[in-house]
């Protein structure tokens, strides 16, 4: 069973980081509004970026960290540019460089 990480842009244009077992039904549901959270009074929404993973452990612990990502990092992350995912990794926390090097090159995080 694969899980998945996601982010959405809301209207509002703010982003939405999850993770599902399902993303296909996941983003419908949140396109839907049937959540009633962060997403549901942003409508509508649309998927900007996701990310297969081997366990659901796994894909939380990356939507944990994106969370704390800053907005550029995000961006930077949606656009594939992983320089700058490290760049802004370093800018802010240097621990997390070998996170974000984990993430581009498997879509598993490493500890």
């Amino acid at each position: 069973m694969s899980f998945w990480v996601y982010l959405l842009r809301c209207a509002d244009k703010s982003y939405y980081t999850g993770h599902t077992d399902n993303l296909e039904k996941r983003i419908a549901e949140h396109q839907a509004g049937e959540y009633n959270n962060y997403t549901s009074t942003r409508l509508p929404v649309v998927l900007v970026f996701s990310q297969e993973f081997c366990s659901r452990e796994e894909a939380l612990a990356c939507e944990r960290q994106i969370k704390g990502w800053s907005r550029e990092k995000k961006e930077a992350l949606m656009r594939g540019d992983w320089a700058e995912v490290s760049r802004l990794a370093r800018k802010f926390h240097p621990s997390t460089l070998r996170l974000s090097s984990g993430l581009r090159m498997s879509g598993c995080l490493s500890a």
